[in-house]
């Protein structure tokens, strides 16, 4: 028997969790050892099955593998990767451990047990590798809905002040946007089955399909308000300011560096490989939802007061040039949106990480109890300004090189929409510079000089990967885009999509300009 290194990566976290909820509960430092144990290993077998990938195959999905699960309805127990699946796959492998680490006191005191915390998170990670993995659209549909079950926990048993309101109100927005999905889920089987003579569920099939126009409207609709909500998309962004300031640090990683991403994913995925006359009706309106999502996220965020809800709407922003991205239609755009989600990802985790330990020192979110912390934590304040400066898009770091891919795709196509949205990142140079100021520059009042010290060991170690991952992808995002790009290639074939002729002919090598 072939040995099968994803089905391995999507086990071991469960396995991980299992163990952790057998150890005792009287020794919680034993539960988060053995936690950031499994994390770490689920991580390097991503790596070995990285190193398995080869993004010059011509096949749609490598590393695969399909069990049959419910046989009378053709739903099969099947998993793949892409490039776009797999570089989200990592993102969440590489997080899980940082997690664990920078909030090793984050559950110490809560209504739930350390080790249900660990636990939690752990079948959230396996849940995380499965709906970037599936290959069977109903199997995607379950992981989908089972994210919501650790998330709910963990943000309305570890959470903040109002954690029971934010975890009902992220889990009733998301629960209408997945019976939307499961209605759309059932009509597309009823499609299969008239054309196929037996309904399936499988991707490659479905992706074959010719559907009636009208049709695909209708399921185009329901896939992509579920998207949208999970994203989240403007103006179905509501719950996530409150999830994300009333969840644990760690939480709001996941929830936002990872979780969020699932939209995203599934509207590049779903919606414009099974819907593609119908993706190419909806993108003016998608459009215009981004733009305005762009915009208003940047402006909210100028105006918060709460460091967390900040970060909140800054990713609304950003989330807004992933969706133009990705409904642009352009192979520059959607890779772009496609990096923007790994890079997101990452910056966005360490501003809620750092912005968590100055929480936790000060003991208030608000941005008016700081000021002069850059006197007393020279280390932690830095650490926030490449942070913050990698979420605006400065150049050398990580989110400039997707963002300016978003954009030039967009200009490909739509130049008043390019002009339209690069105001964004003016708006983002304020929110971030703005907060950067309040919160670290001036004198130091006495309780921030009392209670806010520098990083400790165990948090540099834990912010260390990502401001390296930051750096790094700044100067070299090749490795990531060469995995990314075969598959938004396929993408663009799907829609019947070609990248608009440039407006200037390129002078050809040894003739005269």
């Amino acid at each position: 028997m072939t040995f099968n290194w994803l089905l391995v990566l999507f086990l071991a976290p469960l396995v991980g969790a299992a163990v952790v909820m057998l150890l005792p509960r009287s020794n919680p430092t034993l539960a988060k050892q053995v936690g950031i144990g499994f994390s770490l290993l689920t991580f390097l077998i991503t790596i070995a099955a990285a190193l398995k990938f080869d993004a010059s195959m011509a096949a749609d999905f490598q590393l695969g593998f399909s069990y049959s699960w419910i046989p009378s309805f053709g739903v099969n127990f099947a998993m793949g990767l892409d490039g776009i699946a797999l570089v989200l796959v990592a993102l969440s492998t590489c997080l899980v451990p940082v997690v664990l680490l920078a909030g090793w006191d984050d559950a110490d005191g809560a209504r739930g047990s350390v080790k249900g915390y660990v636990a939690l998170i752990l079948v959230l990670e396996a849940a995380m590798i499965g709906v970037f993995a599936a290959t069977d659209v109903f199997l995607f549909y379950v992981f989908f809905e089972a994210m919501l079950v650790p998330v709910y926990f963990l943000i309305g048993r570890y959470g903040g002040p109002r954690r029971n309101y934010a975890a009902v109100k992220f889990l009733l927005y998301s629960l209408f946007g997945g019976l939307l999905m499961l209605a759309s889920l059932i009509g597309l089987y009823v499609v299969s089955a008239e054309q196929l003579g037996t309904g399936t569920f499988d991707f490659t099939a479905l992706a074959g399909l010719t559907i009636d126009p009208d049709t695909q409207k209708w399921l185009f609709v329901g896939f992509f308000i579920a998207f949208a909500i999970k994203a989240p998309l403007v103006p179905f962004h509501t719950w996530l300011p409150d999830a994300a300031a009333e969840s644990t640090p760690g939480t709001a990683v996941l929830l936002v560096g990872v979780l969020d991403k699932v939209g995203t994913f599934g509207m590049l995925r779903y919606c414009l490989e099974l819907f593609p006359e119908a993706s190419t009706w909806a993108t003016p309106l998608v459009i215009a939802l981004a733009v305005i999502g762009i915009i208003y996220g940047a402006l909210l965020a100028i105006g918060q007061q709460d460091i967390k809800r900040l970060i909140a709407y800054t990713s609304v922003s950003h989330f807004g040039f992933i969706a133009l991205g990705i409904f642009v239609m352009t192979s520059r755009g959607q890779s772009g949106s496609a990096l923007y989600m790994v890079n997101h990802g990452f910056s966005t985790a360490a501003l809620f990480l750092i912005g968590g330990f100055l929480i936790s020192r000060r003991g208030s979110r608000l941005i008016d109890d700081f000021g002069g912390v850059q006197k007393v934590a020279p280390v932690l304040a830095g650490t926030f300004l490449v942070a913050g400066l990698s979420s605006l898009a400065l150049p050398g770091l990580s989110s400039f090189v997707s963002e300016f891919l978003v954009l030039q795709g967009t200009f490909e196509r739509y130049p008043w929409i390019g002009v339209v949205a690069t105001l964004g990142i003016v708006l983002a140079a304020l929110y971030i510079l703005l907060m950067y100021q309040r919160t670290m520059t001036g004198e130091p009042p006495e309780i921030v000089k009392e209670r806010v010290g520098d990083l400790r060991g165990r948090e540099v170690v834990a912010i260390a990967p990502l401001l390296v991952v930051i750096v790094a992808l700044g100067f070299y995002p090749k490795p990531v885009l060469d995995v990314i790009n075969p598959a938004v290639d396929r993408v663009m074939i799907a829609v019947d999509a070609t990248d608009p002729a440039p407006l200037v002919a390129p002078v050809a090598e040894g003739a005269q300009p």
